[in-house]
C-alpha cells in the first residue's frame, strides 16, 4: 500500500497536536491546582460540584448573618445589664425615702435622683444598634420606640413601636428573635408575679393622682396596707381581681370585698386597725383610719388593669416623693400606700428584666453552638469540593512528565518522517 507524503505529515501532525494537547491539560490543571477546570473534563464531578458550591454558600451567608445576631443581642444584652442596674438604684432610693427620719426635703433630694434614673431609662429604652436602627422599638426600628407625653411634673412616656419581635434566619432551619419589644421588656412583668395593691386617690384638680386604668378608686383616709400575700393558690377565686371597700354600717366601720364569681361579698368584717384579713386565696395587713367609700384594688400583677408599666411606676415614686407630708396624714398614708405598690411593681419589673435578659443569654449560647456546627458543615462541602475538584499533585506531575515524553516522542518522530525522501539516494 502507497503511503502518501501528505498522508504521513498529517498523522505526524495529528499526533503532535494531541499529544501538545494533554500536555497542556496538564499544565493547565497542575496550574490552576483543579482537576476539573472545565465542566467536560469530568461532567459528573462538576455537576456535583455547583451544588456544594451553592450550599457553601449559603452555610457561609448564614455565618455572616450570626455575626449580626451576635452583634444585635449584644448590645440588647449590655443594655438591660444597664437597666437592671438602674432598677436596683431606684429600689436602694426607694427604702432610703421610706425612712421615717427623712424630712420632705430629703425626700425631694430622693426624687430628684430618681428621677435622673428614669431619664437613663428612657434613654436606654431608645438605645440604637450599630446601624442606627432602634434596638427596642420591634420593627418600627426607624424612629424612638418611646415618647414622652405630657403631665405634670415628670413627663409620662408612651411606647410607639409596635408588638412584634425582630427576628433573623441564623440556620436554614432556625429563624432567631435578636431584639425583643420595649413593650415585652419595660411594660410587661414576668407571668410568675403575684398581686400588687394600688389605693389610688383624688387629688385637689378633682382628677386621679396616680390614675388606675379602670376608673375611680376613692381613698381620702388614712389607711395604709402591706401585702398583699399569696395564702392559698388553690382558692377558687384566687387569680381574680378584687377591690376592697370600707362602708360604714350601724356606726361600726365595715371591709368589704365582693365575689368576683358569685353574689355577695367575698369578705365582710368589721375593720380592725392592724389586722390581717384574709380572702380569695391572699391576704393583707391595713392599718390606720378609712373614710366612707374608700376602696382599694388588688389585682395580679400580670392582669390587664395592672400597671406593668416600669416608666408609670418610677413616675409615680417620684410625683409621691415631692408631696408635703407634714401634718398631713391623708397625705402620708398615701405615700406609704403607693411605695409599697411601686416596690411590688419595681421587683416584677426587674425580674422581667432579667428573664429577657437571660432569654438574651441562652440565644448567645445557641448562637455558639449553631456556629460550631455551621463551622463543621463548611469543612464537610470544603472536603467534598476538594475530592471532586481539585488536583492530585503527585499524579498530575507523574502525567505531565509522561505527557512531555509523549510530545518529545512525537516532535521526534515527525522530524524522522520529514527527512524520509528518495532524492537522498539519488
Amino acid at each position: 500500500m502507497r503511503i502518501s507524503t501528505v498522508t504521513m505529515f498529517e498523522q505526524s501532525m495529528t499526533s503532535m497536536n494531541r499529544q501538545q494537547g494533554d500536555f497542556l491539560k496538564v499544565s493547565q490543571q497542575i496550574a490552576s491546582g483543579r482537576r476539573v477546570v472545565n465542566p467536560s473534563d469530568d461532567p459528573q464531578a462538576a455537576s456535583r460540584a455547583v451544588g456544594v458550591s451553592q450550599a457553601k454558600a449559603a452555610t457561609q451567608q448564614y455565618a455572616d448573618a450570626r455575626v449580626s445576631a451576635r452583634n444585635t443581642l449584644s448590645q440588647a444584652e449590655s443594655v438591660l445589664n444597664s437597666v437592671s442596674d438602674a432598677v436596683t438604684s431606684a429600689k436602694t432610693l426607694m427604702i432610703q425615702a421610706a425612712s421615717d427620719t427623712l424630712s420632705d426635703v430629703d425626700r425631694q433630694s430622693v426624687a430628684s435622683e430618681l428621677r435622673g434614673i428614669y431619664e437613663t431609662l428612657i434613654g436606654q429604652g431608645n438605645a440604637t444598634d450599630g446601624n442606627g436602627r432602634y434596638l427596642f422599638g420591634g420593627y418600627n426600628d426607624d424612629a424612638p420606640p418611646f415618647a414622652r407625653t405630657g403631665g405634670d411634673g415628670v413627663a409620662g412616656v408612651q411606647y410607639n413601636g409596635d408588638d412584634n419581635v425582630r427576628a433573623q434566619r441564623i440556620d436554614a432551619s432556625r429563624l432567631m428573635p435578636v431584639a425583643d419589644n420595649g413593650q415585652t421588656i419595660f411594660q410587661s412583668v414576668p407571668s410568675g408575679a403575684g398581686y400588687v395593691a394600688r389605693a389610688e386617690r383624688e387629688s385637689a384638680a378633682g382628677d386621679i393622682s396616680l390614675g388606675t386604668q379602670e376608673g375611680y378608686l376613692r381613698n381620702e383616709g388614712s389607711v395604709t396596707f402591706s401585702g398583699p400575700s399569696r395564702v392559698d393558690p388553690d382558692n377558687a377565686a384566687f387569680g381574680e381581681s378584687f377591690t376592697l371597700r370600707f362602708e360604714e354600717d350601724g356606726g361600726e366601720m365595715r371591709v368589704r370585698v365582693a365575689d368576683p364569681n358569685n353574689p355577695g361579698d367575698l369578705y365582710d368584717e368589721v375593720y380592725t386597725s392592724g389586722e390581717t384579713i384574709s380572702f380569695g386565696g391572699i391576704s393583707i395587713t391595713l392599718r390606720g383610719e378609712p373614710e366612707e367609700d374608700d376602696q382599694i384594688q388588688l389585682r395580679p400583677a400580670n392582669a390587664e388593669g395592672a400597671n406593668q408599666d416600669l416608666f408609670k411606676s418610677l413616675k409615680d415614686a417620684i410625683d409621691v416623693l415631692e408631696l408635703d407630708q407634714q401634718g398631713q396624714p391623708e397625705n402620708r398614708a398615701h405615700f406609704r400606700n403607693t411605695l409599697s405598690s411601686v416596690m411590688r411593681e419595681l421587683d416584677n419589673s426587674l425580674d422581667n428584666v432579667l428573664t429577657v435578659r437571660a432569654s438574651m443569654g441562652a440565644r448567645l449560647n445557641e448562637l455558639d453552638v449553631v456556629d460550631a456546627v455551621g463551622g463543621n458543615r463548611m469543612m464537610n462541602y470544603e472536603r467534598t469540593l476538594s475530592d471532586l475538584v481539585d488536583l492530585d499533585y503527585n499524579e498530575a506531575i507523574s502525567e505531565y512528565s509522561l505527557r512531555q515524553v509523549g510530545l518529545q516522542a512525537a516532535q521526534k518522530a515527525f522530524v524522522d518522517v520529514k527527512g524520509l525522501s528518495l532524492f537522498n539516494y539519488m
